[in-house]
């Protein structure tokens, strides 16, 4: 309504109403120009409108107003009044006015309900209060009750936003009970499931409304999925499947495998995708088949990261749910090879095996590990996870042998390659200080036992081992290098190899390959210049390992050492060498030393020193090339020149430092020129020395090397030696000088003894002597020696050797000069040679020093004065006191100088006195007058060194001073006094008085002296331990014989048995007596001599004449017995005793003999009693059997008679040990010695007997027999019984085979075929012994170690042989009957097998040959043919019992059937292995069906193709199925269930017949069922049965499973998209077939469907098969009539069929048309009551299963809120299914009343029992995890927590479920609670872990650790942090 201006009238306006949107004017008035719209609230009765009115004079003013008029304007429509009204929500006056004016009224309450719900949707969204909606919910109501337009009700209850959970359900029933309809109850259903989703206390208008108007449920799981609500999701799925499957493609697949979180536990998400989501797939999209495995394969392998604990047992249960087993059609579905299922199929298998090496071999090994290895790989890896060698044979045995048996590997194999791949592995790192690989390695080996393979192993070990070896290595390879094998050339070759590379490692050389002789040298160099001590070992190793010459390589060493300085370890080695390798090494040596030598540069001190020594050791390799070069004179010629010039070489070098090469030697004028040049350097030295200064030499040497000048000069004070290389020169160039070369060492020696140097001069002469042996060299040497003596009478310094006897040397000299002097000089030799030696006596008993000195054996015990003649000389060696050098040896040198008067001092002077005068000596000299008197000096120091010598007990020195000393003073006077007369004329009177005088008184002094020396030396030689026979004879004849004997009879009585000192005392004193004539006393000497005799020679023997020693003959005659019992004595030696004494000689060898037989080889000649004393002087070996039968028959020919002896043996033998087979042998031999042609034993068969014997070693412990028969005999145990069998007794047949049956033996076997063969025994007897033998201890533990192994392949020893073994001793048994008995009774021993059958073929063959020999009688042949029937029986019984086994199929059952192999056959196809294998095939191991159905077949003659075809006709054509009287064989509802999915699992027979036929190629089998598709009768065999439609369908379903889409399609006419349709058709017309309504195929395919299914329930209605077929008809062609479906469902009630009103129920819910049939909420509630009805406790299976499928029907039900949930709830009490009825409990909608319920039912019954329940009912399939389940277990738990009944699960599995809970719910004050309810029970532990646990998933969940509310901390934390602080 607007106001516009009017064209040309400007005082009124108009007033416009217009309608929207197109403006058009309704109605219009002119008003006055002053007029206006009155601006009021909103309101669609009344508009206002002022207006100024004017008076229209003129005097008025334009535009000015007269007065205002208030206009009105109104509806005059009362509908739209009535618009306007309800527009204001005047609904009261809307409705009065609508009744008044007989408007619609139903539009006020329609538009009032609008505005109510309106106001509910603003409650629903602000969640306002109950005082607010329930006036709207009454307000609602009422005007719902006024409105009779169906369909805006409906909608009104559908659509309103309810605030309550109660108040939609009301209103839905509501709405329902007006205007039934199939949109209510879909909401009612989804209502219930919204409940029980969200839950009633979590009830929402706009949640509520927003989930009933969506269509999409996947979308919802989905979100439900991706949330983590797994719980949800599955419920949601549960309840409305049906509503999303048909629109279910791999899209919607792809969704819901993406939205599964990673973290939902692998238990929980089998269950649900096993029990649905899986079967679903299958069902509704066989497509999706290759996304899901795909998805699965993905999720296991993931499950090893994150379920460690639980993998990979999770794995493989998850990943095996993709597989499609052998029910499916595969061959009809797309995809279904597709690299996805095999990839799974892999994973599944290698799941499976890791699992078995988790669990059964403890080998943990992540799957790609396993994956990329192979069985060979698993067990090396169970071998790297070990990583101690000790523990190494321990895990072979417990885990690696028995995976091997397994597996079928073979185990030694096995830990060769790992050896090998172990060294691969670890010998190419750095492993110099790493090698712990290879102490496993050879912990491995030790754990083979192919000794082929332990060799190949211990190869590959030293190839790669860290070189040096280790002393495992080391000792590994050794000890194998010591066994015999055939590969030991091989290892000992590879041995020589590794030596060289361990030999270059020494030398840091790693890896070096050496191509030829020139690069090996090098390396030979290189050894040689590292200097080591094993360089020339290690050079010569590697020159033989390369062929080299060692020749060369010595050549090499010994430059080497020279150029070292190691001149002697060069020569040592050169005399080391074989001769011929010694002279070429020599020779090229010499060639080398000529270069050297031929270097002119000599100016360096180095080059110099080893010139010197080149030329020094050539001069003594040359000698030693010399001594060995003998045969060739050409070269010894050259060797000889060689020689002389690097002799001459290296003196000039050496002393006179001059350098010649061997051209300047060889060069005349060169030599020439150095002779001269040392002549003048002679003459130099000589001139200065006489001048008394120091050489210039020396002078040189003091300024440059002070030191060592210093040195000189302190070991030279005369400074001479520097001349000593001046003189050594001219002792080589003397032929040069005018001057012998003689006289210039007599002048040498003379200027080094005037120096004192009496080392030089002794090296002088001693030169002298050896090249110059003359008498002016002899006069030199007495001249040296006396001056000698004189200075050391004058103890004069001396310059002399360290550690030199001098007094020897002295008289040395003289004994030289005796050899060479002339005669002049001969007597002074002569007296200074007696003198010089007495001192040089006197001089060795004062040294204590080992020069000169003999050591005198000391008796170590006083009590053993042995006489041992062979260990010290024969000759007396006095024992004295030793002399002080200091007071003896001047004084003796006195004597001697003194014993030499005329000597000068001077050597020139004494030459010319000795010319001129004659003899000097003493002895010779003549007396003149005026001259001192020569003896009276000498008697002074004669008395006071005869003193010394008797006071030091030096009495044979002092006898021998006195004689020769007196001796020569006697000849002094004598050959002065020749003749008195002229004595007289030449002397005065007073000197001849003198001279007697003096001689009187010597000779005074001289007796007496000599006389108490003879008898004190007598003493000592008579008591040394060896007499001097001679001395004391000598002794004896200067002392009178009276005296004599009474000291040779005081010593014989003392010497008690010493033997040797009594017989030489005694030929002593014969001897004397001789000298006497004395003839009495010496017969008693010569008796005593005779008995000493042979006392030293049986005291030899160990036997003691002491009894009968000096008695008579006739007493001797009693040290016989025990002579013969000595086993050192010999026949002669009792012969020669018999023949001294007189005694039968006889008797006594005779006696010998039997002693010396029967005696043992250790025995041992006792002394005899009474003689502790005695200690024999033989050895304590035992004589050998062999010796002691060598000696007894060497000493029988030499007896007269030896008929005595032959009895006396005989006797004996019965009375020797029958297990000393070397005394029986003895006694055997030399009776076959003694008399061949004895009859009394038989000797031939009892020496052969007892040589095979000696051959055997018992194994067998003695029998009692054997101890029996020691009893009966006296003779005592022996230990030699545990290794000999007993002689005497193996000679009594009737005791042979007691003895030789324990020793049988394979390895003895031979042995006793020989004992057997000599004795005449029954050979038979013995092979049939070593048959049993054999069977007991070889046969039979191999077969009981078979047993006891789970495995029955693969034993640890191999049978076969062994059995070879007795089959080749059978053969050898003449008697086949005993051969075949025998083979046959062990045979019935042998446990079932293999072994048992082959035991059973031979004894069937060994009956063959005996009834094919015609040996046998008529009736005996009968009975063996009947024999040979039996085991012919027994063989075929056995090897079909050997076949089971060997495919583990070895029960009871089946053993039965062995006799009946058909029968059997059958049996093994209905085996229950054929069933596991067609319902999971991948990854198991089942047994082999058709190969030992094939083996047994072949043992047995049974026709396999004729079983399979009774197979085939009783498995497919069962008979009380073709009377069609029973049930439908297959579900037709899971025929329209699975529309893509042939299942064939429900009737085994089915898959045996696809299992059967697989024995078949795939075209063979599909031909053989093809046939029955179309035949009329059987075609398979002659039973001629009439096959029904059932049959064909059976055929064509196996026919599916075994032939592929091509082959299928071919064999039926039929495209491959409809074989299953035809399967189908199939299968009802077998059903019309069994109701007899005769149809076809092209007839039911032609047929309308609806009008047959009609007809059929017109026709058929009261049959229930027929009904039955009716609904599988309807649901298959989608069938929905609902006035048909009533009467199908009142029918099925009635005929009672529940089980099958089950399915049909979960079908029909995805139909929402009949949702509103008032029989179909009947039936819903009947089947879940009816189970109820007819159970009864206990509660079988069968209801079991059934009160599950109940339950589950009953969370499916779309009438779940108008079911009486607690009456169910009450009958599940009743039949004490506790956690169905607490579940049933949970589904009541209402809050209040389900509480109360609940309370009440958990008050009454026992928790724990709900738990159990809810673990084992409802844990699996489709209720696994859907809400119901897990609020259970949330509500029991409350419940427990609200009560704090802890204690009823404390000690139950349930605890820990507690636990779990509340943490994962993060619920404090339970936890809380929990943990001090622990403390309280002393359970501290537990409580602390779960303290941890539960702040570990708090923080996980990122809630912070204290309440922002709450001040205080966290009390669980609190707790965990006092715990830990107390435990510290």
């Amino acid at each position: 309504m607007t106001l516009s201006a009017v064209e040309g009238k400007p005082n009124l306006r108009k007033l416009l109403v217009q309608s929207l949107p197109t403006m058009d004017v309704l109605w219009s008035l002119e008003v006055s120009a002053v007029s206006s719209l009155v601006q009021n609230t909103i309101s669609m009765d009344v508009i206002y409108l002022l207006e100024g009115v004017t008076d229209n004079s003129k005097s008025s003013p334009e535009g000015s107003a007269f007065g205002l008029v208030l206009k009105c304007f109104t509806e005059a429509l009362p509908e739209n009044r009535l618009n306007r009204l309800l527009y204001k929500h005047k609904f009261e006056e809307a409705e009065q006015f609508a009744i008044a004016f007989e408007l619609d009224v139903e539009l006020v309450y329609k538009v009032k309900l609008d505005f109510v719900l309106e106001k509910l949707a603003s409650v629903a969204v602000n969640r306002q209060g109950q005082d607010v909606w329930a006036g709207l919910v009454d307000e609602a109501k009422t005007n719902l009750m006024k409105i009779m337009d169906e369909q805006y009700v409906v909608q009104y209850c559908l659509n309103a936003f309810w605030p309550t959970l109660s108040t939609a359900e009301e209103m839905l029933n509501y709405a329902a009970n007006r205007f039934p309809s199939s949109q209510i109850q879909s909401s009612l259903a989804k209502l219930a499931t919204f409940c029980n989703l969200y839950g009633s206390h979590n009830f929402n208008g706009v949640s509520w409304i927003e989930f009933l108007n969506s269509t999409d449920y996947l979308k919802i799981i989905l979100r439900f999925l991706r949330e983590g609500n797994l719980s949800r999701a599955q419920y949601l799925w549960l309840r409305h499947e049906g509503e999303f499957a048909s629109k279910f493609v791999e899209k919607s697949l792809h969704a819901l495998l993406n939205s599964i979180p990673s973290d939902i536990p692998s238990q929980d998400l089998r269950t649900w995708l096993k029990g649905v989501v899986v079967p679903f797939i299958w069902k509704f999209l066989p497509k999706g088949q290759r996304i899901l495995a795909k998805w699965l394969e993905l999720r296991a392998r993931d499950l090893e990261l994150t379920e460690k604990n639980c993998w990979p047992q999770n794995g493989l249960m998850l990943a095996e749910l993709g597989l499609p087993s052998f029910w499916v059609s595969i061959n009809l579905t797309e995809g279904f090879r597709a690299e996805e299922v095999e990839e799974l199929k892999v994973l599944v298998t290698s799941l499976r095996h890791l699992c078995v090496l988790y669990s059964k071999y403890n080998c943990r090994l992540s799957l790609s590990d396993f994956e990329m290895g192979s069985t060979r790989s698993m067990a090396f890896l169970m071998l790297d996870k070990v990583l101690a060698p000790e523990l190494i044979p321990e895990v072979i045995e417990s885990s690696v042998r028995p995976y091997a048996l397994e597996q079928r590997l073979d185990l030694d194999n096995i830990l060769l390659d790992y050896i090998k791949d172990l060294l691969d592995c670890c010998s190419s790192r750095i492993t110099s200080l790493f090698t712990e690989w290879e102490a496993k390695a050879v912990a491995v080996l030790r754990c083979m036992t192919d000794t082929n393979l332990v060799m190949d192993a211990v190869l590959e070990i030293m190839y790669k081992a860290v070189v040096p070896w280790n002393d495992a290595i080391e000792k590994l390879v050794q000890q194998h290098l010591e066994k015999e094998h055939p590969k030991q050339e091989l290892l000992k070759e590879s041995y020589r190899l590794m030596e060289m590379k361990k030999l270059l490692r020494r030398y840091g050389i790693r890896n070096l390959t050496l191509s030829n002789s020139r690069e090996t040298m090098m390396l030979v160099r290189h050894i040689l210049k590292q200097d080591l001590a094993t360089s020339l070992e290690d050079s010569l190793k590697l020159a033989e390992a390369y062929k080299l010459s060692s020749s060369e390589i010595h050549y090499l060493h010994c430059i080497q050492l020279l150029e070292h300085n190691k001149r002697e370890q060069c020569i040592a080695q050169l005399k080391k060498l074989p001769p011929a390798e010694a002279e070429l090494v020599i020779e090229r040596l010499a060639s080398w030393a000529r270069l050297q030598l031929q270097i002119k540069e000599h100016t360096c001190q180095k080059l110099k020193d080893l010139r010197m020594q080149v030329a020094q050791m050539l001069v003594e390799a040359l000698k030693y090339l010399q001594s060995i070069q003998k045969d060739d004179a050409l070269n010894r010629m050259e060797y000889e020149n060689n020689l002389k010039m690097f002799t001459a070489v290296a003196h000039l070098q050496e002393d006179f430092d001059i350098f010649l090469t061997p051209e300047e030697y060889d060069d005349p004028a060169v030599r020439q020129q150095f002779n001269q040049q040392l002549i003048t350097a002679y003459e130099n030295t000589r001139a200065w020395r006489h001048s008394g200064k120091k050489h210039p030499d020396k002078v040189t040497v003091i300024r440059e090397q002070e030191s060592k000048a210093k040195a000189t000069v302190a070991n030279d004070p005369d400074g001479k030696t520097k001349t000593l290389s001046t003189e050594a020169g001219l002792h080589r160039l003397a032929r040069h000088l005018q001057r012998t070369e003689q006289e210039l060492w007599a002048d040498l020696a003379v200027r080094a003894l005037e120096a004192s140097n009496v080392e030089k001069a002794l090296k002088i002469l001693s030169e002298l002597y050896q090249h110059h042996p003359n008498s002016s060299t002899g006069r030199v040497l007495f001249s040296t020696a006396r001056r000698l003596c004189q200075m050391l009478a004058d103890n004069v310094p001396m310059v002399l050797p360290e550690r030199v006897n001098l007094p020897e040397l002295i008289h040395q000299l003289a004994c030289q000069a005796i050899t060479i002097c002339n005669a002049d000089l001969l007597l002074d030799c002569v007296e200074l040679c007696k003198s010089t030696l007495g001192a040089a006596d006197v001089y060795r008993q004062c040294q204590i020093d080992d020069y000169g000195f003999v050591a005198k054996d000391a008796v170590l015990n006083g009590e053993d004065d042995a006489y041992n003649e062979s260990s010290v000389q024969e000759i007396f060696n006095e024992d004295g006191i030793v002399l002080d050098p200091v007071s003896v040896l001047p004084v003796q040198y006195k004597i001697t100088t003194s014993l030499l008067p005329l000597s000068g001092m001077n050597i020139e002077e004494e030459n010319s006195t000795l010319n001129s005068r004659g003899c000097s000596c003493l002895s010779y000299c003549a007396l003149q007058e005026g001259r001192t008197d020569l003896v009276n000096p000498l008697l002074g120091p004669m008395a006071a060194l005869l003193q010394n010598l008797q006071e030091c007990s030096q009495l044979e020195l002092a006898l021998r001073f006195l004689l020769e000393s007196y001796g020569s003073i006697l000849q002094h006077f004598v050959s002065n006094n020749m003749d008195f007369t002229l004595s007289a004329k030449l002397h005065t009177n007073s000197r001849l008085i003198r001279d007697k005088q003096t001689l009187d008184a010597i000779e005074n002094t001289a007796q007496s002296s000599v006389r108490v020396v003879v008898v004190s030396l007598l003493h000592k030689v008579l008591n040394w331990r060896v007499v001097d026979c001679d001395l004391a004879i000598g002794l004896c004849t200067i002392l009178c014989k009276s005296e004599v004997l009474d000291i040779l009879g005081k010593i014989i009585a003392s010497a008690w048995q010493n033997y040797d000192k009594i017989m030489a005392v005694a030929m002593v004193g014969a001897h004397v007596c001789s000298l006497y004539n004395d003839e009495e006393e010496k017969q008693k000497f010569l008796s005593v001599i005779t008995d000493a005799e042979w006392g030293i020679k049986l005291g030899k023997l160990g036997v003691s004449i002491q009894s009968v020693f000096r008695q008579c003959n006739e007493t001797k005659r009693t040290l016989i017995p025990v002579l013969v019992k000595n086993r050192n004595i010999t026949a002669e030696i009792l012969q020669e005793y018999c023949n001294t004494y007189g005694l039968d000689s006889d008797s006594a060898v005779s006696l010998f003999i039997t002693t010396l037989l029967l005696q043992e080889e250790g025995e041992h000649g006792e002394p005899e009693a009474g003689d502790p004393e005695l200690t024999p002087g033989v050895e304590d070996a035992p004589i050998g059997h062999e010796a002691i039968l060598e000696r007894a028959l060497r000493i029988v020919p030499q007896l007269s008679s030896t008929r005595d002896l032959v009895i006396s043996l005989h006797t004996a033998l019965t009375k020797l040990s029958p297990y000393n087979y070397e005394r029986i042998e003895r006694v055997l031999k030399t009776i076959q010695t003694a008399d061949e042609s004895t009859t009394v034993l038989p000797l031939s068969q009892m020496m052969g007997l007892l040589q095979h014997l000696k051959s055997h070693k018992r194994i067998s412990p003695p029998t009692d027999l054997e101890s029996t028969y020691l009893l009966e005999n006296s003779l005592e145990g022996t230990p030699l019984a545990n290794t000999r069998l007993p002689f005497h007794l193996l000679l009594q047949s009737h005791h042979f085979w007691k003895i030789v049956s324990p020793e049988l033996t394979e390895d003895t076997l031979p042995t006793l075929l020989l004992i057997s063969k000599l004795m005449k025994v029954s050979l038979d007897k013995l092979y049939v012994l070593a048959v049993n033998h054999v069977f007991k201890h070889d046969l039979m533990p191999l077969l009981l170690d078979q047993t006891k192994r789970t495995q029955v392949y693969g034993p640890k020893r191999d049978s076969t042989t062994v059995i070879q073994n007795i089959f080749n001793h059978a053969l050898c048994i003449q008697n086949l009957e005993l051969a075949a008995a025998t083979i046959h009774k062990i045979a019935q021993d042998v446990p079932p097998g293999a072994q048992k059958t082959m035991f059973l073929k031979f004894s069937l063959e060994l009956v063959h040959k005996l009834l094919k020999s015609g040996t046998l009688e008529e009736e005996l042949q009968i009975k063996g043919q009947m024999l040979t029937s039996k085991l012919q029986l027994q063989y075929q019984r056995s090897a079909t019992e050997n076949a089971l086994m060997s495919f583990q199929l070895d029960s009871p059952e089946l053993l039965k059937l062995t006799g009946l192999p058909g029968r059997l056959i059958v049996a093994l196809f209905e085996h229950c292995s054929v069933v596991a294998r067609m319902k999971s095939p991948a990854g198991q191991i089942y047994p082999d069906i058709h190969t030992v159905a094939t083996e047994i077949a072949s043992i047995n003659g049974v026709d396999l193709l004729k079983v399979r075809n009774i197979l085939l006709e009783k498995w497919l054509c069962k008979p009380e199925q073709s009377n069609g009287k029973m049930e439908v064989f297959i579900s037709l509802q899971e025929l329209q269930d699975h529309d893509q999915v042939m299942d064939i699992t429900d009737d085994p027979d089915l898959m045996r017949v696809v299992y059967l036929l697989q024995m078949h190629p795939m075209d063979i089998s599909a031909r053989l069922l093809s046939p029955i598709l179309t035949a009329e009768t059987w075609p398979l065999g002659g039973s001629g049965l009439r096959l029904t439609f059932e049959h064909r369908s059976r055929a064509l379903l196996c026919l599916i499973h075994i032939a592929d889409s091509t082959t299928l399609e071919a064999l039926s006419h039929t495209p491959k998209d409809k074989v299953k349709y035809y399967l189908k058709c199939y299968v009802y017309l077998s059903q019309l077939e069994a109701l007899n309504i005769p149809y076809n195929l092209e007839m039911f395919l032609s047929s309308p469907k609806e009008g047959m299914i009609k007809g059929l329930w017109k026709n058929h209605s009261n049959e229930p098969q027929a009904v039955r077929l009716v609904a599988d008809l309807c649901l298959e062609y989608e069938v929905f009539d609902l006035q048909l479906w009533s009467g199908i469902l009142q029918k099925l009630l009635v005929f009672n069929m529940i089980s099958y009103l089950q399915k049909i129920l979960e079908a029909l819910r995805a139909v929402p048309s009949l949702l509103e049939l008032p029989s179909f909420s009947r039936t819903w509630r009947s089947v879940i009551l009816s189970p109820f009805m007819t159970a009864s406790l206990p509660l079988s299976p069968y209801h079991q299963d059934t009160f599950y499928k109940t339950f589950g029907l009953l969370l499916k039900c779309p009438f779940l809120l108008n079911l009486d949930l607690i009456g169910i709830a009450k009958r599940f009490a009743q039949f004490n299914l506790m956690a169905y009825s607490l579940g049933t409990l949970l589904l009541i909608p209402c809050s209040k009343k389900r509480e109360q319920q609940i309370q009440s039912f958990l008050l009454s019954c026992n928790l724990v029992v709900i738990l159990e329940q809810l673990e084992e009912n409802m844990n699996t399939g489709e209720l696994a995890g859907i809400p119901s389940q897990l609020q259970i277990r949330d509500t029991v738990f409350a419940f427990l927590f609200q009560n704090g009944c802890y204690q009823e699960l404390v000690k139950t599995e349930h605890f820990q479920a507690l636990m779990k809970h509340f943490v994962l719910k993060g619920l404090s004050e339970q936890v809380y609670g929990l943990i001090k309810y622990l403390v309280n029970n002393n359970r501290e532990d537990e409580a602390v872990v779960l303290a941890k646990e539960y702040l570990r998933c708090k923080e996980l969940k990122g809630e912070t650790r204290t309440s922002a509310k709450t001040p205080c901390s966290d009390p669980i934390k609190d707790f965990l942090a006092q715990t830990m602080e107390s435990r510290g």
